[in-house]
């Protein structure tokens, strides 16, 4: 494996970060929006449950992120040992999706939460060094 600078190491895996969490949200807020399958599906049968999904634009942008990120990832492993790259992705994505999740889901998320999006960042700093 070529050695990777610090700068390309941290940018792909920040990039690996970004579109997870960004498929993560747009993921979520269109389920929100969809509502309850289960009803859906009563009225409309699992036809009108899976149309109901995959016609919604701000899930198929979701799944558009997420399949970026896959990518991403595998080109991050191709440069980068899987020893820091996994866990720093893996941390970046969780401390996102907390922020992402207070800021465009309106979600609650309580002392308990960013404490441990604290502690995860510790844990990236030591394995970065």
């Amino acid at each position: 494996m070529n050695p990777t600078s610090t700068f390309e190491t941290w940018a792909t895996i920040v990039t690996v970060a970004a579109t997870a969490i960004a498929g993560d949200v747009l993921t979520a807020g269109a389920m929100r929006s969809i509502g309850d399958l289960d009803i859906i599906r009563e009225k409309s049968g699992l036809g009108g449950a899976i149309k109901a999904v995959v016609s919604s634009p701000m899930f198929i942008a979701g799944v558009v992120c997420m399949a970026l990120s896959f990518f991403s990832l595998l080109f991050t492993l191709s440069k980068v040992d899987v020893s820091l790259a996994a866990p720093a992705s893996a941390s970046l994505t969780f401390i996102g999706n907390a922020v992402a999740a207070k800021l465009f889901l309106n979600e609650n998320v309580d002392r308990r939460r960013w404490l441990a999006a604290l502690f995860v960042c510790a844990g990236v700093a030591l394995l970065a060094h």
